[in-house]
C-alpha cells in the first residue's frame, strides 16, 4: 500500500524505543543475521538468527558453551532495569512560564520530575547533543532519598509519591539506615539512568560523577559494563574538606570521588587548563631572549643514556668533566652543541653554573593537563558551597539547608576540561540537587564570553522549610538569584562605562540569563494500550470508547503544543513563533522546521499554504479533519507531491495525532 493510500503517519507520542534502535543499530552493522520467522499466531516477524551473530563476530560455539562461566557484574533486580530501560515513557514535561526567566528567548533548562521518566522523555530531542555530563547521586549512606523505582507504572509511580506520600500517607522518600547497607537498591536505581545518560551524549562527549567509599567500587563496575572499560578516563580525587574531623570513628574522611568516563575515549580529547599566575611567574627573561620568557629545567637524567656521558666547557671556561654521578646527559654531544649554539642552553648570570635546557613559554603548550588530584584551594569545599547556596537562598531554619551541594569552583573546573566557550555545548545534571551545576555554568560563560547551555532535572523532594517546599524550589530559586545578581552587575558596569572615552567601554558578554521550567506529567492525549496482548473483550471496546475524543478536555494549547514538540524529536528551548494561514493559527518551531495546527478544523487551502512553506514536519489534530477521509488524502497528496524527487530525509513528513 503506497503512502497516498495510507493516509498520513500516526505522532508516536511515546518516548524513543530503545530496543528498536539498538535493533537499528546491529543491522545497520549486520544485516545478514537478521531473518524473518513465523510467530505463534503465524504472522511473519523479523528475528536475529544469534548463531550467524556469533559467526560475524568470530565467536563460534564451543564443547564448554554451556558451562562457561562468564565475568561480569550481576545483582538481583538487573534483568528488571533492562526492561525499564526498553519500556518507553508516555509522560510530557509542561512548561510553567510563571516560575520561569526569559522563557521565549532561553535555551536553559530545568526540568522538575523523576529523572528517569524525564531522561526518557529527552532522548529524541537530545540523542548524542549532550557535551557533558555531571551528577551527583546520592551515596548510599543510609540518609538520603533513593528513587522508589516501581518498574510496571514509573510514571504513575512518580506522580504519586511528587509529594512524596504513598496512597495511605506514608512518606516514601528515604534510604533507611538499614537499607543503606545493601547496594541492590542502589544498583537498581542507578542502572537504567546511566544507561539513558549515555545514549544523550555526543560522540565527544564525557560524564562526570561525584561519589564516595560507600558505592565508588560498584560504580566503577557498573560504568564499565554500560560505558565500556575501555572508556575509563581517570578516577579523580577531590579534598572536600580543608580541616580534619576530630569526631571522626576511625578517619577524618577528606575526600570524595569523581569518576570520569567518554563515550568514547579515543575521540574525546579534555582541554588543557588555564595556567596559575604563579605558574607564569615560572617564566622569565633574565637574558632578553628575542624569543621571549622561557624557564630552565634539568639536562641531567637518572635512566641510563649511552650518548650522555661527556664533559663539557662553560662560557667562563670552566670544564665540567660530566654530568653529576649516578646520572647521565638527557641528549647527545651532538645535540648539546646544537641546543648550545642556538642559546637555548642556561650558564648562569656568570656563565659558570651547570648547564641547563631553555624552554620558551611560547613553545610549550598553551596550559597544562588535568591532574587526578584537586585541592580544595584550587576548587572549593562543602563549606564554601554552602557559603555560596546561602548567599542566594533564605531558609527558615538552619535545618532546611541543603546538605551537600558542591562548590561551583568544582564544577567550572570539568567546564574548563571538557566543555568550549563557543561551541554553544549543552551540560546536563539529572541529579540536580540546589543546581551548582547551573549557576557554574553561568559563572564559566562570564569568565571566557562561553555559550554554554544547561539542563538541570530534580525530583520535587520535600524538605522542612517554611518558605520552600522542596529541593527541587531550591534549585529554581537559586538560580532566579544568580540570573537577578549577574544583571544587577552588569547593570553597574555599564553606569561606569557611560563614563568612560569611546573606544574604552568595557563589553559585557552577551550572556543567556535565562531559563525553562517544565514539570513532568502524564500526556494530554490518551494513549493506546498496547502493552497487554491478552486485551479483553470489554477492555477493547473500553479503550475504543475512550480514544473517540483522545485528547484531555483540560489540557492547555500551550501544553499540547510542547508535548507535541518534544515528541516529534525537537528540543523544548526552540523558538516558537505563531503564524496566521488561511485564517488558521499555525506554531512555527524553528525558524520552520516543524509546522503544527491545533485548530479544529483543518482546510485545503491551509494545507496548500503549508506544504508551499516546505516545513520539514507538519503536525495537526486528526479531528481537525472532522471525519472528511477525502481532505486527509487530498492533504497527503500534496505533501508528498511537493517533496517528489527529493531525498528521503528532505521530503516533508505529514503527521496527525
Amino acid at each position: 500500500m503506497s503512502r497516498k493510500e495510507r493516509g498520513p503517519e500516526r505522532l508516536d507520542l511515546r518516548s524513543m524505543d530503545i530496543s528498536a534502535d539498538n535493533r537499528a543499530k546491529l543491522k545497520q552493522l549486520f544485516p545478514s543475521v537478521f531473518t524473518e520467522t513465523r510467530n505463534e499466531k503465524g504472522e511473519l516477524v523479523e528475528s536475529i538468527d544469534f548463531e550467524k551473530l556469533k559467526a560475524e563476530l568470530g565467536t563460534f560455539s564451543d564443547l564448554f558453551e554451556s558451562r562457561r562461566e562468564r565475568y561480569g557484574m550481576d545483582w538481583p533486580g538487573k534483568k528488571d532495569c533492562l526492561k525499564i530501560i526498553q519500556q518507553s515513557s508516555i509522560g510530557t514535561l509542561k512548561p510553567c512560564q510563571e516560575e520561569s526567566v526569559n522563557f521565549g528567548t532561553t535555551e536553559n533548562l530545568f526540568i522538575e520530575g523523576d529523572n528517569l521518566e524525564v531522561l526518557k522523555l529527552l532522548q529524541k530531542s537530545y540523542y548524542g547533543k549532550v557535551k557533558m555530563i555531571y551528577i551527583d547521586p546520592p551515596y548510599n549512606t543510609g540518609k538520603e532519598f533513593i528513587y522508589p523505582d516501581n518498574y510496571q507504572e514509573s510514571l504513575d509511580t512518580y506522580l504519586s509519591y511528587a509529594g512524596l506520600v504513598d496512597g495511605e500517607g506514608k512518606k516514601s522518600s528515604t534510604n533507611t539506615p538499614n537499607e543503606g547497607r545493601f547496594h541492590t537498591k542502589w544498583l537498581n536505581m542507578m542502572y537504567p539512568r546511566l544507561y539513558l545518560a549515555r545514549i544523550l551524549l555526543r560522540e565527544d562527549g564525557v560524564i562526570f560523577i561525584s561519589i564516595d567509599d560507600n558505592e565508588v567500587s560498584n560504580l566503577r563496575k557498573l560504568c564499565d559494563e554500560i560505558f565500556g572499560e575501555e572508556n575509563f578516563v581517570a578516577t579523580i580525587i577531590w579534598q572536600k574538606v580543608f580541616s580534619p574531623k576530630n569526631t571522626a570513628k576511625h578517619f577524618s574522611e577528606d575526600h570524595d570521588y569523581i569518576l570520569t568516563y567518554a563515550k568514547n575515549a579515543e575521540v574525546w580529547v579534555p582541554n588543557l587548563l588555564p595556567r596559575t599566575k604563579s605558574m607564569k611567574s615560572r617564566y622569565r627573561n633574565s637574558d632578553n631572549d628575542p624569543r621571549g620568557s622561557w624557564s630552565s629545567s634539568d639536562l641531567c637524567a637518572r635512566n641510563y643514556y649511552g650518548e650522555g656521558t661527556y664533559s663539557v666547557i662553560c662560557p667562563s671556561g670552566r670544564v665540567i668533566e660530566g654530568p653529576p654521578k649516578g646520572t647521565y646527559w638527557r641528549v647527545s654531544k651532538e645535540k648539546f652543541e646544537q641546543l648550545d649554539k642556538d642559546n637555548r642552553i642556561w650558564w648562569g648570570v656568570n656563565g659558570n653554573n651547570m648547564p641547563r635546557l631553555k624552554r620558551f613559554l611560547k613553545e610549550v603548550k598553551h596550559g597544562i593537563v588535568p591532574q587526578t588530584l584537586w585541592r580544595y584551594k584550587d576548587v572549593g569545599h562543602t563549606q564554601e558551597a554552602k557559603k555560596e547556596l546561602l548567599a542566594h537562598v533564605a531558609f527558615s531554619s538552619s535545618d532546611s539547608v541543603f546538605d551537600t551541594p558542591k562548590p561551583t569552583r568544582l564544577v567550572a573546573k570539568m567546564l574548563q576540561i571538557a566543555t568550549k566557550d563557543d561551541g554553544g555545548d549543552i551540560v546536563l545534571d539529572f541529579f540536580a540537587g540546589s543546581c551548582s551545576a547551573a549557576e557554574a555554568v553561568f559563572k564559566q560563560n562570564i569568565y571566557d564570553n562561553g555559550n554554554r547551555k544547561f539542563i538541570m532535572v530534580q525530583l520535587p523532594e520535600l524538605i522542612e522549610d517554611r518558605h520552600l517546599q522542596s529541593i527541587a524550589d531550591i534549585g529554581k530559586e537559586r538560580i532566579r538569584r544568580v540570573i537577578q545578581k549577574i544583571e544587577e552587575e552588569q547593570a553597574a558596569k555599564e553606569r561606569e562605562a557611560k563614563g568612560q572615552l569611546p573606544g574604552f567601554e568595557e563589553k559585557q558578554p552577551d550572556l543567556d540569563l535565562g531559563f525553562k521550567v517544565f514539570k513532568l506529567d502524564r500526556s494530554n492525549f490518551k494513549i493506546w494500550n498496547d502493552t497487554d496482548v491478552d486485551i479483553s473483550e470489554k477492555e477493547l471496546v473500553r479503550q475504543l470508547t475512550l480514544f473517540i475524543d483522545h485528547i484531555d478536555p483540560e489540557a492547555k494549547q500551550e501544553d499540547i503544543l510542547y508535548e507535541l514538540l518534544l515528541k516529534a524529536g525537537f528540543m523544548p528551548t526552540e523558538k516558537v513563533e505563531k503564524l496566521e494561514m488561511a485564517g488558521k493559527t499555525v506554531f512555527s518551531i524553528a525558524d520552520g522546521a516543524l509546522l503544527i495546527c491545533l485548530e479544529d478544523e483543518i482546510t485545503s487551502e491551509l494545507i496548500d499554504m503549508v506544504a508551499e512553506a516546505e516545513p520539514m514536519q507538519f503536525i495537526c489534530l486528526d479531528q481537525g479533519f472532522q471525519g472528511n477521509d477525502q481532505l486527509k488524502a487530498n492533504a497527503v497528496q500534496t505533501f508528498a507531491a511537493r517533496s517528489q524527487g527529493r531525498d528521503k530525509t528532505e521530503q516533508i513528513v505529514f503527521r496527525t495525532v
